[in-house]
């Protein structure tokens, strides 16, 4: 049976596309068939990580929305970038558009939301997808709640900030209140001489949700500078290996 899996953050900067992409291709790695949506219309980024170039999108989410093609038209086959002789696995990326004047388009009329849902579904169907991971827009509006009530799992991104506490305290509470299935949180950008099994233990008694796992802040990660996906150029490093845990958590 699919599953559908929401990435969310309170607050932008949090690195989640990043574990978006990274999540996505490691559960593709084993041997499923994947699926992401970047639902972050005003902001979108996630293509980046995929050496998608912006000329390079005929299709996208927009397109789908304002009913000039069909979702799955919109999504691309990007399993090329897993590079594994071995793996049965694929992911299709369905980016939302970089161009100025279809961004300011959503911005100024909007579009309809319950397009999305009926596109989550058709694409999981079409495309006979294992696990569809939707990158949400930051905070909390129209688009992201529908994305966190059809979702299986939620995880939440957040950083060990005060104001990520603030915001995240809310998404948890509003995730109760819809009746997420699954939730669990992963905490990126820790400092790495702070004790993270302390922080682990202050942060699960906090929101009384699960913390998946925690990232130090990453100066390799920083120097890839969203160039590629990060797991797999580098498998053997520390993020990496929380990586493939999380996608496991997820996967249970």
């Amino acid at each position: 049976m699919s599953k559908i899996v929401s990435i969310h953050s309170f607050r932008g900067g949090t690195g989640k596309s990043n574990m978006t992409a990274n999540l996505a291709a490691t559960i593709a790695r084993h041997n499923n068939r994947v699926g992401i949506v970047d639902t972050d219309i005003q902001s979108p980024g996630i293509h980046v990580l995929f050496n998608f170039e912006p000329d390079k999108i005929d299709r996208a989410l927009n397109d789908y929305l304002w009913g000039q093609c069909s979702i799955e038209e919109a999504a691309y086959d990007v399993s090329s970038i897993l590079k594994t002789g071995n793996s049965k696995g694929s992911i299709y990326l369905i980016p939302s558009s970089i161009r100025t004047g279809e961004i300011t388009r959503v911005l100024r009329e909007g579009y309809d939301v319950g397009l999305l849902n009926e596109g989550f579904q058709q694409l999981i169907e079409v495309l006979n997808l294992d696990y569809l991971f939707i990158d949400t827009h930051p905070g909390l509006n129209e688009e992201t709640l529908l994305s966190i009530t059809i979702s299986d799992v939620l995880l939440l991104i957040m950083r060990p900030d005060r104001q990520d506490y603030q915001g995240t305290a809310i998404a948890v509470d509003i995730a109760r209140q819809l009746d997420v299935p699954k939730m669990l949180l992963m905490v990126n950008k820790a400092i790495p001489s702070h004790d993270l099994g302390a922080l682990k233990q202050q942060i699960q008694s906090t929101f009384d949700v699960s913390v998946a796992g925690i990232l130090p802040l990453s100066e390799e990660i920083a120097a890839l500078a969203s160039s590629s996906i990060f797991c797999l150029r580098y498998p053997n490093h520390q993020f990496s290996a929380v990586i493939e845990s999380v996608a496991k958590q997820i996967m249970d």
